[in-house]
């Protein structure tokens, strides 16, 4: 993409920064955001970035005063999580937030809302999810998240179909790599560093469909492209199916570190996704699980792969 105007919200998090850093190459880029960390307002500025303070928490209909409205492309990535248990203000915030936000960008030839496979109502630990699936957002580890992103999603398909906006709502699987805090894979080794548990179901394990940051930048255009009235509606994840289990353990592999892994009713759920609609909407990932992980250990945590892990040639690139 070349020479569009293009506004991301969370643009400090590890799903939106990597993308808005690529396109500021070519592109005029705007991030909206708390941007509470000292210096990341700077660091994006530095990278070509305009950065606009907006805080979803403030549900006022000021709250977007200042910022211009004639971008040409928008991916809201921004969300209230839910730390806190409260449900009504996580429905109320992601929602308001997104039906201001699209009615300001409502001149954009597209808009991409990034959800999440969390929302699905969980089946068999292997089930492989469709768009079609069924959800109830139930989610132990964290109740209220999903909960807001049902209600934010309802929000993107009304206001898509009333405002006529081109919309493209994605629900993101696990995404990882370097930069942020590495995603999913990389929060499992800060535990294993520490010796601290990893609770796994009882029986067989959890999967999902990684998707590295270099797959996530390059599909964000093609997501765009697939934008449309009434909205269009994809599993956003990787190509391969990976048991959580077996991504502990190829950290064990490459580092040497031992993983404590203790059977619990209570994991962190993860989706594994139908990749086919994806597939048909942005064309096959490139980075293959295995090699993805070793470049991102190698990025953060260099002094931690073992000699022969470092020189190993990246296993399971896709075709």
């Amino acid at each position: 993409m070349k020479g569009k105007k293009i506004l991301v919200t969370g643009g400090t998090g590890q799903v939106a920064r990597p993308v808005a850093e690529a396109l500021a190459a070519d592109n005029d880029v705007w991030c909206l955001g708390r941007f509470g960390t000292p210096g990341v307002a700077a660091q994006l500025t530095a990278s070509g970035i305009t950065t606009f303070r907006w805080d979803m928490d403030d549900l006022g209909p000021d709250t977007l005063k200042g910022l211009p409205d004639d971008f040409t492309h928008v991916v809201h990535c921004a969300v209230r999580r839910g730390e806190d248990g409260d449900f009504n203000a996580a429905v109320a915030v992601n929602s308001i937030a997104a039906g201001r936000l699209m009615t300001h960008c409502r001149a954009a030839d597209a808009f991409l809302y990034v959800s999440t496979g969390a929302l699905y109502a969980r089946q068999t630990l292997d089930h492989r999810y469709t768009e079609t699936d069924p959800v109830d957002g139930r989610a132990d580890w964290l109740p209220a998240y999903p909960v807001g992103k049902i209600a934010a999603e309802g929000t993107v398909r009304a206001f898509g179909q009333v405002l006529g906006l081109p919309t493209t709502i994605a629900r993101l699987n696990i995404a990882y790599g370097p930069g942020g805090y590495g995603g999913v894979p990389m929060l499992y080794f800060k535990r294993m560093l520490a010796g601290e548990p990893i609770p796994v179901p009882v029986e067989g394990q959890n999967w999902c469909s990684l998707l590295h940051t270099d797959d996530l930048v390059r599909q964000v255009p093609r997501l765009w492209e697939a934008a449309a009235v009434p909205t269009t509606l994809v599993n956003w994840g990787g190509d391969e199916a990976v048991g959580i289990t077996d991504c502990v353990r190829y950290l064990e592999e490459l580092t040497g570190i031992t993983a404590t892994l203790v059977p619990s009713e209570v994991t962190r759920e993860t989706y594994q996704f139908d990749p086919a609609l994806r597939r048909e909407l942005t064309g096959p990932c490139e980075v293959g699980w295995r090699d993805g992980i070793r470049r991102t250990l190698a990025a953060m945590y260099p002094g931690r792969l073992r000699e022969h892990s470092a020189g190993e040639v990246g296993a399971g690139v896709q075709a």
